[in-house]
């Protein structure tokens, strides 16, 4: 496993722990000797940047070196579709709070679901073409919550190198073996599934990959990956967390993107990125759901998601129905992003609404972030040492919401900052 592991970087699965050597040294000790580092962090405006407003594609954020407000366009958020500010899902939302208050006061199981927690779970199994859902209080709990509850001592989880995180910590917390490919390795896939099977021919298998992967947004080999897993006895699950809402003619994601809705043997997914709130699910069989609510620990025992936030994203799921147009228009604004900036000079590529930029090794990330936030764009980055020197990036995020106007400002924006720190002539 570890020689997998050792040739795949994993934006998502690292610890701010992996990269400071920390030692024996006593509490204080370990926070006196961050703090600094941190606090440098936050002056730079390279984390913690607090915003003034409502999350949009044009917002006010408060520099944290000067204390001034500046409006940026927003190419840093996973709102692709721009529903965190729609007004007709802001209305549903208050419409909840008047109708149940602003919590449930427990847990799923006794006290905590409402009708629209119900509603909310039978519409993302009708958009996921599945039985039944389960809905959790955060994404993170969900992949904690299917792994460890699902899958038991003697299961195998075959899985893609580049899954988040909080897979990778479902696999700590498990009892079941876990096993990595080199991520999109079809024919490494095919070698481990050769493997396994060949040493357990009847033990449980589930293979998981991510519908699209956070920092790269490449997209799983999802009909290849159904059909290895169907030749050897293995279930599939797909994370897609940000292909819901992005891919598909009615954005309802990865398995819509390939034709295999209704194929998927276990469906994940959150309200974090398309629906802007939080919360996460898992679809299948209702049989398999069923079971969860009892054996997935992060379910049980934890309160469900308030009210008012289901009723957002039930509102979301509306309202994609109803405006399907909203995906086209995320789909041409990454499509004319892409192509003005390969026109100024840039390399980048695009399959989904996220686009990595990468930087040169020898230049600091959260200079080029903090200088295309004093020209106006709002932009994430990912540096070493979370990552190789050589494959350092500007993680932009594209929305539905931007104008034609918008997009030529965030190019000229890069063109000038790129010219600055020698990245273009």
């Amino acid at each position: 496993m570890e020689d997998v592991l050792a040739r795949t970087e994993n934006l998502e699965n690292f610890s701010p722990g992996d990269f400071f050597k920390l030692g024996w040294e006593t509490l204080d000790g370990k926070t006196a000797f961050f703090a600094p580092y941190f606090r440098g962090m936050v002056d730079d405006n390279w984390i913690m940047r607090e915003a003034l407003g409502p999350a949009s594609h044009r917002m006010p954020f408060r520099d944290s070196r000067t204390g001034e407000t500046r409006e940026v366009l927003m190419l840093g958020s996973n709102n692709y579709l721009g529903l965190a500010n729609e007004p007709s899902i802001v209305e549903r939302t208050i419409e909840a709070v008047r109708a149940f208050g602003i919590g449930c006061g427990g847990p799923p199981l006794l006290n905590g679901t409402t009708t629209v927690h119900r509603a909310l779970e039978r519409k993302l199994a009708e958009m996921k073409k599945c039985e039944d859902a389960v809905v959790f209080a955060s994404g993170y709990q969900a992949n904690v919550g299917w792994t460890t509850g699902l899958l038991g001592q003697g299961d195998f989880l075959v899985y893609d190198a580049q899954n988040h995180a909080s897979l990778f910590d479902g696999i700590k917390m498990g009892r079941f073996e876990a096993v990595p490919w080199e991520h999109n390795n079809v024919d490494e896939l095919r070698r481990r599934l050769m493997h396994v099977r060949w040493k357990h021919p009847y033990t449980n298998v589930v293979v998981a990959v991510e519908g699209v992967y956070s920092m790269d947004g490449d997209v799983a080999p999802l009909p290849e990956v159904v059909a290895l897993a169907r030749k050897y006895g293995a279930l599939v699950a797909v994370d897609d967390a940000h292909g819901t809402g992005v891919l598909g003619e009615r954005g309802h994601g990865t398995p819509e993107h390939f034709g295999l809705e209704g194929d998927i043997d276990i469906v994940m997914g959150t309200f974090s990125k398309t629906f802007a709130v939080t919360g996460g699910f898992v679809a299948g069989k209702r049989e398999m759901v069923d079971y969860l609510r009892f054996f997935a620990r992060s379910y049980m025992f934890s309160a469900n998601l308030p009210t008012p936030v289901a009723a957002s994203v039930l509102a979301g799921i509306d309202f994609l129905g109803r405006h399907p147009e909203r995906v086209r228009a995320l789909h041409e604004n990454v499509r004319s992003f892409v192509a003005g900036m390969r026109a100024a000079g840039f390399t980048v590529e695009a399959q989904t609404a996220i686009v990595p930029l990468f930087v040169p090794s020898h230049l600091r990330v959260r200079d080029l972030v903090g200088a295309l936030f004093r020209e106006g764009v709002f932009v994430n980055g990912v540096e070493f040492p979370a990552v190789p020197r050589d494959r350092q990036r500007l993680r932009i995020s594209l929305m539905a919401t931007f104008t034609k106007e918008d997009l030529d400002l965030a190019v000229a924006a890069f063109v000038k900052v790129g010219r600055q720190f020698g990245m273009l002539p």
